[in-house]
């Protein structure tokens, strides 16, 4: 049996029609950016996610500078977010002037440990102008203690909700839960478009109307910039995809968790939960598993058998940002955030997407089962 880590052939299919049809009506309207299917769109992810407004944008990477710009960041202050995530966090604070300061993970969740970030700003809030929560994995961080943290600083939050469309936190769902939030549309996530794209989610009617400026080189009437902005517009094929999509997302996000009950019944009835850590998922919280991790020693040489048995597996991610050849000007060595160098070590990530079977499941169970065994 061959599984993939991810495999969208079978989602593709089941919205190929609909979806040629959208972007069809696209073509023929001559309308290719920033059209009804935008405006459409960014009303149905706001109603989705609870938010009040959602901005469409470029990419998922985009919606972070966008969120930063909208608050003001530029050279010189500091933005404080995890050392365990993708690049992109941490790039669209640098790419600002501004610094990246890490504060360590919550080793059972990925997620920023509310804990570790009061510490951080106890010795000392200078030049602090925001924090960057990520919601990894499509788990949401801990948003309620974070934000009751950042409110006795008066610092705001910007969730990095890139994996997590969907997900919640008690009774709110990610990009509901901060000043701002930022999602991904790359292909890859549990909602993807054909190409790139992004958007920013707010409740603030101001940071909205920013963040449209600063998407258009930072003017609402053309040739007319109140600011320096960027060209950062979600087009009118990708939207329209992701609006077929849309009305399908509960369904899939479904299938996930079913698939990750199914991943979980499986190790534990062949006794593997105690030789991997199975996905730790807080008692507040939704996920919507836009990966399925587990934990182990014995992951590189585990990863190197899995793909002789046709399995897919992804490490995500190797090395933690702190120790990133472009971040050395930072500062941080070796055993600065334990929590995220062992993480980057340890995590593995295994074939997870709605149209998985339980006979796929079962499969690489067994496998693991059988690396284990050796």
């Amino acid at each position: 049996m061959k599984v993939p880590l991810l495999d969208i052939s079978e989602q593709y299919d089941s919205i190929r029609d609909e979806a040629i049809e959208a972007i069809t009506k696209v073509c023929d309207s001559k309308r290719f950016v920033l059209g009804e299917n935008v405006e459409k769109l960014e009303e149905e992810v706001a109603a989705y996610t609870g938010a009040k407004y959602a901005v469409g944008c470029a990419s998922g990477s985009d919606a972070l500078m966008l969120a930063l710009m909208a608050l003001g960041v530029g050279p010189g202050d500091r933005v404080i977010t995890s050392p365990f995530t993708f690049f992109a966090t941490a790039g669209a604070i640098a790419r600002l002037g501004a610094l990246p300061v890490f504060v360590d993970i919550d080793p059972r969740t990925f997620n920023m440990d509310p804990g570790k970030l009061e510490r951080r700003l106890a010795k000392s809030t200078a030049k602090i102008k925001a924090v960057i929560p990520v919601h990894l994995y499509g788990q949401c961080a801990p948003m309620m203690e974070i934000n009751s943290i950042l409110k006795k600083y008066d610092i705001p939050s910007i969730e990095d909700a890139a994996q997590s469309i969907g997900a919640s936190y008690g009774a709110r769902k990610a990009g509901s839960l901060g000043e701002l939030g930022c999602l991904s549309f790359y292909p890859s996530k549990n909602l993807g478009c054909f190409g790139d794209g992004g958007m920013v989610t707010t409740n603030k009617a101001k940071l909205a109307d920013s963040v449209k400026k600063l998407r258009v080189h930072g003017g609402h009437k053309r040739y007319y910039h109140d600011e320096v902005g960027v060209n950062s517009r979600l087009d009118e094929i990708q939207a329209a995809v992701l609006r077929v999509k849309l009305k399908r997302l509960p369904k899939w996000e479904d299938a996930r968790i079913k698939n990750a009950l199914i991943y979980r019944r499986y190790f534990e009835n062949a006794g593997l939960d105690k030789v991997i850590k199975l996905p730790y998922i807080a008692k507040s919280n939704k996920s919507v598993f836009n990966q399925y991790v587990i934990r182990s020693e014995n992951r590189d040489q585990l990863r190197a058998f899995l793909a002789t048995k046709d399995i897919g597996s992804e490490i995500y991610y190797p090395i933690p940002l702190h120790m990133q050849k472009c971040f050395s000007y930072l500062g941080y060595k070796m055993g600065s955030f334990p929590n995220a160098e062992s993480a980057a070590w340890e995590v593995l990530a295994l074939p997870m997407y709605p149209e998985l079977t339980e006979d796929h499941i079962s499969y690489v169970v067994e496998k693991v089962g059988e690396f284990f065994k050796k």
